[in-house]
Parts: C-alpha cells; sequence; structure tokens
C-alpha cells in the first residue's frame, strides 16, 4: 500500500515503519525458522521471491504492512541500521470486497529476543488505530493457529471475540467491532504514538 510509504509511527516500546527492499534479507533470515514458517502458516520463499513480495506490499491497495523496531535500541544507537533494530512485522489485509470496512491483522514478532516483551500488543495496538483513523477500518479479525496461544491470549487482551474454529485450517478467527466505546478505548491506548516523515534509508 502506497498510502504508509512515508509513515513512521514512534510508540513507547516500537517504531513501524514501511517495509522496504532493505529490510528483506532480514526478513528472508527469519522466515526460514521452521517454528515461524509453522506460526504464521508459510511456505518458505527464495531471496527473490521475498524481493518480489515486498514489491507487492507496497503496490498492493488491500495490504498495509510496517516493519516493527525495538524502540530502545533503535533510539540508543544513533546511526543504527533499521536492519539490526528489527523485531518483526504487523500487517492490515483489505481482502473482503464486500465489505470494504473489515481489515484481517497479522502480527508476528520474529526476533526471539524481543518477544515477551510486549512488543506485539503495542504494535498490534498501533496497526489498529492507524486502520481506524487512516483506512476507515471498523473491525478487524484475526486468523491464528490453534497451537499458537500466546497469539491468541494477545489479541484476546486486545477485547478481541474468538468466532469460528478450523479443524480444516487449524486455525482460530477472533474479531473485534469498533463500537464508539471500542474506538475511544483504542485512542486512548494509543495517544502516546507520534507519527512522523519516513525517508528510506534515513
Amino acid at each position: 500500500m502506497r498510502l504508509n510509504q512515508n509513515v513512521s509511527l514512534l510508540g513507547k516500546k516500537v517504531v513501524l515503519i514501511p517495509y522496504t527492499a532493505e529490510h528483506v534479507p532480514r526478513y528472508h533470515e527469519w522466515m526460514k525458522s521452521e517454528e515461524l514458517q509453522r506460526l504464521t502458516a508459510s511456505e518458505p520463499l527464495t531471496l527473490e521471491q521475498e524481493y518480489a513480495m515486498q514489491r507487492s506490499w507496497r503496490e498492493d491497495a488491500d495490504k498495509c504492512t510496517f516493519i516493527v523496531l525495538d524502540a530502545a535500541k533503535w533510539q540508543a544507537q544513533p546511526g543504527s541500521t533499521e536492519e539490526s533494530c528489527m523485531a518483526g512485522d504487523v500487517n492490515l489485509f483489505l481482502t473482503d470486497l464486500g465489505d470494504p470496512t473489515l481489515g484481517e491483522i497479522e502480527v508476528m514478532i520474529a526476533e526471539p529476543s524481543c518477544r515477551g516483551k510486549g512488543f506485539g500488543t503495542e504494535a498490534a495496538l498501533m496497526m489498529m488505530s492507524y486502520g481506524v483513523t487512516k483506512l476507515g477500518l471498523t473491525k478487524f479479525e484475526a486468523k491464528i493457529g490453534q497451537g499458537n496461544e500466546p497469539s491468541i491470549r494477545m489479541f484476546q487482551k486486545l477485547h478481541f471475540e474468538q468466532v469460528a474454529v478450523s479443524s480444516v485450517f487449524q486455525e482460530v478467527t477472533l474479531r473485534l467491532m469498533m463500537s464508539e466505546p471500542e474506538r475511544q478505548w483504542l485512542l486512548e491506548q494509543t495517544s502516546h504514538v507520534e507519527e512522523q516523515p519516513y525517508r528510506e534509508g534515513s
């Protein structure tokens, strides 16, 4: 999605930046992990396929993605490369043609040292807030592998409710409807987030 290609979002624990070609090698290394392939229901790609996927993320109007950076690392080391501070990614899919207000959200904290620190929670809240305020979304879905208990618990803490279980795909679908109280709660949870212009490689 081109809408977010010049946007960075600064939170307390994480910084969200657009996914650029610079990030592909690290991302590709992460996705060689059999554990991550299982948790994200992903097939391993070649490096060339990963670059093509990154371009589609940027060009396709129905996908919005940010790379998640470790904010403390990013801010403590001026001149750090983005690649060295990468923790994971967060994605929105706007693929329901019948309902443009529905976004499917995915969060992956791929860097083992960054797990269990609340990075995924803050990244999800920041992405949801971006979806509500910039993309006009009013409902979110998360589809998570049945064995991925940490992810299921995280989304339940964010007020998502389980609406379906697929034994075929071995996944749970959780949903959140953005009523006015939920919208206010979300905006309060992300009131600290600063939006700044992003320049590739800066």
